[in-house]
């Protein structure tokens, strides 16, 4: 019979208090600004992301991981895709870094008129080059974690869960990504930021047809409910009101953040241009209302004294009057 494991609060209280007294806050990695802003990606997190085929998963991922590189110069991250070569994906991202269609980019029909900006999106990714790795076959988490390891990175991505091999055997394709994703937080316990895709289910309409965007919930993701337990953040990102009409370069989507263990959860309309793979936030962020401000330094004070006259009140227990 193994040893029980376990820890009294006792020996927590004072760490815990002084970690929450210490007025630091959680490594949050920003990628993005305006309702971008919102999105929590750090060390111990693992967020997860899904969407119908072409919906502008991968795009959306990838332009989270290039702004939280350039944002944060000490951030290292591993890409774990495996549909797309990093030749593609780099693709994808000059066109949204130089401003180019990316057709012009796949097809190679760049001409002299482009060198401007093809040079300011290059000089872009050069900058991250060393700070930027992707996995290399074979798919499987154990090659992930060797390759984290190896390249020191704060941050994984991987695309998409459902192909990405698990450890050891399993009965099943839902076992084998319940047994990934709790590998996934494992990692995030360790302190590695998480971002993970994952497929969705059909579903049928009200027609009886299949349909990927009809009732999106949680349990809209393919496999297994352990993708959602074990995520701490869960977005859809799911097709809105076009606002530009059939041909439009740019359309509206809606990243509906259908669960948040840390806050409230707020779904995020873009705008998705697909010539340029950039996503931009439709709306500005709240910036909130005046006189509703919290005087955190008012605060910290007050849960100080409290503490305090607990633990006086503690000490003097048991002495002699």
């Amino acid at each position: 019979m193994s040893e029980a494991r376990f820890q009294p609060v006792a020996d927590l209280l004072d760490p815990w208090r002084e970690d929450v007294l210490s007025g630091k806050p959680p490594t949050l990695y920003p990628i993005g600004t305006g309702e971008l802003a919102r999105v929590e990606i750090g060390p111990g997190l693992v967020t997860l992301i899904g969407g119908a085929p072409g919906q502008g998963k991968t795009a959306l991922t990838m332009q989270w991981l290039i702004d939280a590189l350039t944002l944060t110069p000490s951030l290292k991250a591993l890409v774990c895709n495996v549909e797309m070569s990093p030749s593609t994906l780099l693709d994808r991202q000059l066109a949204r870094l130089a401003g180019i269609d990316l057709s012009l980019i796949r097809y190679r029909r760049l001409t002299a008129e482009h060198s401007k900006a093809i040079q300011r999106g290059t000089e872009a990714l050069e900058s991250l080059a060393d700070r930027l790795a992707f996995v290399r076959p074979p798919y499987d988490l154990a090659n992930v974690a060797r390759s984290a390891d190896a390249f020191g990175a704060d941050l994984l991505l991987l695309d998409y869960i459902q192909r990405i091999g698990a450890h050891g055997e399993h009965a099943d394709r839902r076992g084998a990504v319940d047994a990934t994703m709790s590998s996934l937080r494992q990692f995030a316990d360790a302190g590695v930021a998480i971002v993970v895709v994952a497929a969705l289910a059909r579903s049928k309409d009200a027609k009886g047809r299949s349909s990927y965007t009809d009732g999106l919930s949680l349990a809209s993701f393919r496999e297994t409910s352990e993708l959602e337990y074990g995520a701490d953040d869960a977005f859809i990102l799911a097709p809105g009101e076009d606002n530009g009409g059939d041909g439009a370069p740019s359309s509206r989507v809606i990243l509906k953040h259908l669960k948040s263990r840390h806050g409230e959860s707020r779904d995020i309309p873009l705008t998705f241009d697909r010539k340029h793979q950039r996503f931009t936030p439709a709306e500005p962020a709240e910036t909130g209302k005046p006189g509703r401000k919290r005087d955190n330094g008012k605060l910290h004070s007050a849960l100080q004294a409290l503490w305090n006259q607990s633990r006086v009140a503690n000490d003097s227990e048991g002495e002699e009057p």
